[in-house]
């Protein structure tokens, strides 16, 4: 049976679309459909209305001409680079990426004769001397997954127009409301809507946006034939996740910069690693580039003995639950070692500095001083 007639009223929500197939009033309207002289849906793998609303909504917040809604963050990602590889083709990458998409790169991508080249981001002549010799894409972090460098957009921006490639921006940990990478200079940026987009852990879901309309219809084929798609429930809680972004991104964002001023003067602390503190690496930077702030990630490293220490704190701080994502209205930590980069190797970790008694925390929306309190008694010596 037909949907009963709304007639003049309308939904206040916006309905999901728990549907994955639609039916068509013949053979003339499926053609309109597929040739894109009509717009209408016909199965959900290739569009659904859920995902053409949030992929509108991210693509206005990222000031992008077109964005493609993929089932993960990594589906995101996959989308782009079997957009633009072929055997024999090289992607130069940030060597400080999430623990995944190293993975990807370097073992997956290799699998298919695509060359990936890692290099420190932060070196521009490292990242020139690497574009001297064709490459399809530049793949960096905005704010890197777990250590919170920052990339010079602009910079690399500019290093990629004039090599000739491509430079994909993951934003995850900035979102569009710290910054918009198509607005300085990048081609594609994706985003992880699993994380603070979505922002009440209960999706997986990734976009992809871009500016270049050619890409746009090759790209969302990939995505259909790959299976990489989203389903309708998930996409409908990203839009509601959506409107309150902005709150929950500043909000949380306040608080995690409180936050890296106060966890030094406890003395089980080493170090903390945020970029608004002046003594992060890349803090004359964010500060330039990233006004707004820098996010409601931050890392801490205990004293003591590695991964015991981060035990005892996990099991004293029961009010920050350690789980091994990001992004949630409450407060959450987890251990990158062990978690987001634990299958790369030890020397690899050391390299980067991502140590057994290194924690990340994913601060949220709570009272500042309630984080503080739950923080503390993990922190009694």
């Amino acid at each position: 049976m037909p949907p009963p007639s709304l007639g003049s009223s309308t939904p206040l929500v916006p309905p999901l679309y728990q549907s994955s197939v639609y039916t068509l009033a013949d053979l003339d309207a499926l053609d309109r459909i597929m040739t894109g002289s009509e717009p209408g849906f016909i199965y959900a793998r290739d569009a659904h209305p859920n995902a053409s609303a949030v992929a509108e909504h991210l693509a206005h917040l990222e000031r992008a001409h077109w964005g493609i809604v993929c089932g993960s963050g990594m589906a995101a990602l996959s989308v782009a680079l079997l957009g633009f590889v072929n055997t024999r083709d090289r992607i130069v990458a940030s060597n400080r990426l999430y623990g995944r998409t190293a993975t990807l790169l370097r073992q997956e991508l290799r699998r298919f004769g695509v060359e990936t080249v890692f290099v420190d981001a932060n070196d521009l002549n490292e990242v020139r001397s690497a574009l001297a010799q064709p490459a399809r894409l530049l793949l960096v972090e905005t704010i890197s997954n777990p250590l919170l460098r920052v990339a010079d957009i602009p910079a690399l921006a500019e290093l990629c127009k004039a090599a000739g490639t491509r430079l994909l921006v993951d934003n995850t940990f900035a979102t569009p409301v710290l910054c918009r990478p198509m607005e300085l200079g990048a081609d594609l940026v994706m985003e992880s809507l699993t994380k603070m987009i979505g922002g009440h852990s209960d999706i997986t879901l990734g976009v992809l946006c871009g500016n270049d309309p050619d890409l746009a219809p090759t790209l969302r084929q990939i995505m259909s034939v790959w299976g990489l798609a989203s389903n309708p429930f998930d996409c409908w809680l990203a839009e509601r996740g959506l409107c309150t972004l902005e709150l929950r991104m500043r909000t949380a964002t306040t608080n995690a910069a409180a936050l890296a001023d106060w966890l030094p003067n406890h003395p089980g602390i080493t170090r903390v690693l945020y970029p608004t503190r002046a003594d992060h690496s890349d803090h004359a930077l964010a500060s330039r580039l990233l006004p707004h702030g820098v996010g409601n990630v931050l890392c801490f490293e205990l004293a003591g003995d590695g991964r015991e220490a981060v035990n005892r704190f996990m099991r004293r701080s029961t009010g920050i639950p350690f789980s091994p994502s990001l992004g949630n209205t409450t407060t959450t930590c987890s251990h990158p070692a062990t978690t987001s980069h634990r299958y790369e190797s030890p020397a690899e970790k050391k390299r980067q500095g991502i140590t057994d008694g290194l924690i990340r925390l994913s601060v949220g929306i709570e009272p500042l001083e309630q984080i503080k309190e739950e923080l503390a008694k993990g922190l009694v010596a």
